[in-house]
């Protein structure tokens, strides 16, 4: 983490040795360097940070609360609806204050997000959940794609460059912006946090634990909203930092739960946008590129190999617990028989009636070994494997 975000407040144009950031942040606008640093780098390293943490930890609440790693907020109409909901107003040429646009994402996402679950059943199944949001999203993003044919020509190259996620020329003003949201979604994040562990049980136990799945779940997806909406209005969608931040919280510390993996997933996020950001300044500069382009073509290759290496180890790790667990039962351990062996000291094998005998299940039947009903014990020790 350190090392990127030395990196990404030195490499560009002007280049500013490690040594000399502090002393420019010091100098603030009495210098080109510093002015680069403090007013252009530096809010944008911060928002990278911010935006990565958000989007990896709202990736990690999806994921618990539908028990499926492949819920990401691309695939359950939540991104799509706030891209949508900030694309519209621009499209529309309708002059909206910048304070308004953080409102008009989290409408959007709330309303893809409230679609997929409606159309889902209101969440009763987490597959259904996933298949119904992929095709919302679909829906969703088949609208971004209508404003933009009626777009003109410099509406369209900034819809564009919004929606694949951008944090070029990004200020302070950007920053501070996401804290009033951030002071919602944070400690609501934290209450969920122990719920998400309960939801990996399934509903059935959950509910008997005492939590109500479906509620879970729309808390789940609100709190989701809240930490991705917010974002999504400053840069935009940044593609699948949501899907690899999770798998890598989990790849690092697979016997955690989501109480402990929380924190790393947020932590992972902010890791690989700031990542993401430096090749997006610098590898085809003058002309950036958008950081969520590089994010999507780096996260879904590595995503996907740490969802089949853990499946694998998860795999061999049932494979030698459940061999010990599922021990095949003996024919002695499936159908005892009704009468029994007894080895006594000298190694002969003698014959005894077991309790429930046929004494209490006939009743005491003539004809059924004398009066009582009970049947004498096979004599001597040459008949023990008929008497099985």
């Amino acid at each position: 983490m350190a090392s990127c975000s030395v990196c990404a407040l030195s490499l560009g144009t002007p280049y500013v040795p490690p040594h000399r950031l502090l002393a420019s942040v010091l100098d603030g606008d009495t210098t080109l360097a510093g002015i680069v640093v403090t007013e252009l780098r530096v809010p944008r390293l911060v928002l990278a940070l911010i935006a990565g943490a958000c989007l990896g930890a709202a990736g990690l609440v999806l994921q618990e609360a539908l028990r499926n790693p492949l819920a990401v907020p691309e695939m359950l109409g939540v991104s799509s609806g706030a891209a949508l909901g900030v694309a519209a107003p621009l499209v529309l040429t309708l002059s909206l204050p910048a304070a308004v646009q953080p409102l008009l994402a989290i409408g959007g996402a709330a309303l893809g997000g409230g679609l997929t679950l409606l159309a889902a059943g209101l969440g009763r199944s987490p597959s259904a959940v996933l298949l119904t949001g992929a095709a919302v999203a679909a829906a969703l993003q088949a609208a971004l794609l209508v404003l933009m044919v009626m777009a003109d020509q410099l509406d369209l190259q900034l819809i564009y460059r919004y929606l694949l996620g951008s944090l070029s020329a990004r200020t302070w003003d950007d920053v501070t912006g996401l804290w009033p949201w951030l002071l919602v979604a944070v400690p609501a994040l934290v209450l969920c946090a122990p719920v998400l562990s309960v939801m990996r049980l399934g509903d059935e136990d959950a509910e008997a634990l005492g939590v109500r799945a479906q509620r879970a779940r729309l808390a789940a997806l609100a709190i989701a909203v809240l930490l991705i909406a917010p974002v999504t209005a400053v840069c935009g969608p940044v593609a699948w930092v949501g899907f690899l931040a999770p798998h890598l919280a989990r790849w690092f510390n697979p016997a955690a739960g989501a109480v402990r993996w929380l924190p790393w997933s947020a932590a992972w996020g902010a890791v690989v946008v700031v990542v993401a950001d430096v090749p997006a300044r610098l590898a085809l500069a003058p002309v950036e590129t958008p950081a969520g382009a590089w994010t999507a073509l780096l996260g879904v290759p590595a995503g996907v190999a740490l969802m089949r290496s853990g499946g694998r180890g998860r795999g061999r790790g049932r494979g030698r617990g459940g061999a010990a667990r599922r021990r095949p039962a003996t024919p002695t351990d499936a159908r005892e028989p009704l009468y029994g062996s007894r080895r006594t000291a000298s190694g002969t094998a003698d014959e005894f009636p077991r309790a429930g005998t046929c004494t209490e299940a006939r009743g005491g039947e003539p004809g059924h070994g004398g009066p009582s009903g009970t049947v004498p014990p096979a004599s001597g020790t040459a008949g023990t494997e008929d008497a099985r």
